[in-house]
Protein backbone atom coordinates (compact mmCIF):
# COMPACT_ATOMS: atom_id res chain seq x y z
CA UNK A 1 0.00 0.00 0.00
CA UNK A 2 1.02 3.19 -1.11
CA UNK A 3 -0.35 6.59 1.13
CA UNK A 4 0.27 10.08 0.42
CA UNK A 5 0.63 12.12 3.73
CA UNK A 6 -0.21 15.74 2.64
CA UNK A 7 -0.49 18.98 5.01
CA UNK A 8 -1.02 22.44 3.88
CA UNK A 9 0.32 25.81 5.23
CA UNK A 10 1.70 26.18 8.52
CA UNK A 11 1.78 22.80 9.47
CA UNK A 12 5.51 23.10 8.79
CA UNK A 13 5.53 25.76 11.45
CA UNK A 14 4.42 22.92 14.44
CA UNK A 15 5.71 23.38 17.65
CA UNK A 16 6.27 26.92 17.19
CA UNK A 17 2.76 27.85 16.22
CA UNK A 18 0.24 28.65 19.04
CA UNK A 19 1.57 25.35 20.97
CA UNK A 20 -1.61 26.17 23.76
CA UNK A 21 -3.42 24.87 20.51
CA UNK A 22 -1.23 22.55 18.79
CA UNK A 23 1.15 21.31 21.11
CA UNK A 24 5.00 21.51 21.57
CA UNK A 25 5.82 18.65 18.96
CA UNK A 26 7.83 20.00 15.91
CA UNK A 27 6.85 18.84 11.86
CA UNK A 28 9.87 16.99 12.05
CA UNK A 29 8.71 14.96 14.74
CA UNK A 30 5.24 14.17 13.16
CA UNK A 31 6.97 13.28 10.32
CA UNK A 32 9.31 10.75 12.41
CA UNK A 33 6.08 8.78 13.58
CA UNK A 34 4.49 9.16 10.71
CA UNK A 35 7.16 6.79 8.76
CA UNK A 36 7.94 4.87 12.02
CA UNK A 37 4.26 4.02 11.83
CA UNK A 38 3.98 3.00 8.18
CA UNK A 39 7.61 1.08 8.29
CA UNK A 40 5.94 -0.94 10.87
CA UNK A 41 2.85 -1.29 9.11
CA UNK A 42 4.73 -2.08 6.10
CA UNK A 43 3.02 0.24 3.71
CA UNK A 44 5.03 3.42 1.55
CA UNK A 45 4.39 6.86 2.49
CA UNK A 46 5.26 9.91 0.96
CA UNK A 47 5.09 13.15 2.85
CA UNK A 48 4.58 16.64 1.47
CA UNK A 49 3.86 20.03 3.34
CA UNK A 50 3.33 23.05 1.54
CA UNK A 51 2.01 26.40 2.03
CA UNK A 52 0.83 27.27 -1.64
CA UNK A 53 -2.50 26.05 -2.96
CA UNK A 54 -1.68 25.30 -6.61
CA UNK A 55 1.23 22.93 -4.91
CA UNK A 56 -1.18 20.83 -2.92
CA UNK A 57 -3.82 20.50 -6.03
CA UNK A 58 -0.52 19.43 -7.96
CA UNK A 59 0.35 17.20 -5.45
CA UNK A 60 -3.29 15.58 -5.28
CA UNK A 61 -3.25 15.02 -8.91
CA UNK A 62 0.46 13.19 -9.24
CA UNK A 63 -0.91 11.02 -6.32
CA UNK A 64 -3.53 9.63 -9.35
CA UNK A 65 -1.04 9.06 -11.58
CA UNK A 66 1.50 7.41 -9.14
CA UNK A 67 -1.01 4.82 -8.36
CA UNK A 68 -1.23 6.10 -4.61
CA UNK A 69 -3.81 4.58 -2.49
CA UNK A 70 -5.12 6.98 -0.53
CA UNK A 71 -4.27 10.44 0.88
CA UNK A 72 -4.38 11.62 4.54
CA UNK A 73 -4.51 15.40 4.45
CA UNK A 74 -4.46 18.21 6.43
CA UNK A 75 -5.10 21.09 4.53
CA UNK A 76 -4.63 23.59 7.57
CA UNK A 77 -6.64 27.05 6.86
CA UNK A 78 -7.16 25.79 3.21
CA UNK A 79 -9.87 23.99 4.88
CA UNK A 80 -12.18 26.52 4.72
CA UNK A 81 -11.26 28.35 1.80
CA UNK A 82 -10.32 25.73 -0.82
CA UNK A 83 -13.01 24.73 -3.69
CA UNK A 84 -9.36 23.72 -5.73
CA UNK A 85 -8.51 21.17 -3.35
CA UNK A 86 -11.99 19.91 -3.03
CA UNK A 87 -12.18 19.81 -6.97
CA UNK A 88 -8.38 17.99 -7.09
CA UNK A 89 -9.60 15.65 -4.96
CA UNK A 90 -12.91 14.64 -6.72
CA UNK A 91 -11.56 14.30 -9.99
CA UNK A 92 -8.93 11.90 -8.62
CA UNK A 93 -11.62 9.64 -6.81
CA UNK A 94 -8.92 8.35 -4.15
CA UNK A 95 -9.76 7.44 -1.23
CA UNK A 96 -8.83 10.35 1.84
CA UNK A 97 -8.98 11.25 5.02
CA UNK A 98 -9.70 14.80 6.51
CA UNK A 99 -7.27 15.47 9.95
CA UNK A 100 -7.38 18.10 11.93
CA UNK A 101 -4.66 18.18 14.89
CA UNK A 102 -6.90 20.99 17.01
CA UNK A 103 -10.79 20.63 17.82
CA UNK A 104 -11.61 23.04 14.88
CA UNK A 105 -15.45 22.31 15.93
CA UNK A 106 -14.35 24.16 19.19
CA UNK A 107 -12.55 26.93 17.52
CA UNK A 108 -13.99 30.42 15.22
CA UNK A 109 -17.29 30.02 13.54
CA UNK A 110 -15.12 30.07 9.85
CA UNK A 111 -13.49 26.74 10.96
CA UNK A 112 -16.52 25.54 11.05
CA UNK A 113 -16.48 25.34 7.16
CA UNK A 114 -15.02 22.51 5.90
CA UNK A 115 -14.83 22.41 1.67
CA UNK A 116 -12.83 19.15 1.43
CA UNK A 117 -14.98 17.14 3.39
CA UNK A 118 -17.36 16.13 0.81
CA UNK A 119 -14.37 14.10 -0.92
CA UNK A 120 -13.10 12.54 2.29
CA UNK A 121 -14.26 9.19 3.49
CA UNK A 122 -13.43 10.29 7.11
CA UNK A 123 -12.71 13.35 9.35
CA UNK A 124 -10.36 12.92 12.39
CA UNK A 125 -10.60 16.22 14.27
CA UNK A 126 -8.85 17.81 17.42
CA UNK A 127 -6.84 13.86 18.14
CA UNK A 128 -3.26 15.72 18.08
CA UNK A 129 -0.46 14.13 15.68
CA UNK A 130 -2.43 10.55 16.62
CA UNK A 131 -5.21 11.81 14.44
CA UNK A 132 -2.29 11.00 11.20
CA UNK A 133 -1.73 7.47 13.02
CA UNK A 134 -6.22 6.52 13.06
CA UNK A 135 -6.04 8.06 9.57
CA UNK A 136 -3.71 5.74 8.16
CA UNK A 137 -5.39 3.21 9.72
CA UNK A 138 -9.16 3.87 8.09
CA UNK A 139 -7.40 3.63 5.03
CA UNK A 140 -5.41 0.05 5.53
CA UNK A 141 -8.95 -1.10 6.51
CA UNK A 142 -9.94 0.24 3.11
Amino acid sequence: MKLLILNGPNLNMLGLREPQIYGSATYASLLDKIKSYALDKGIEVDCFQSNHEGALVDKIQEAYFNNVDGIVFNPGAYTHTSIALLDALKAVQLPCVEVHISDVSAREDFRQQSYIRPACIASIIGHGLEGYIEAIDILLKR
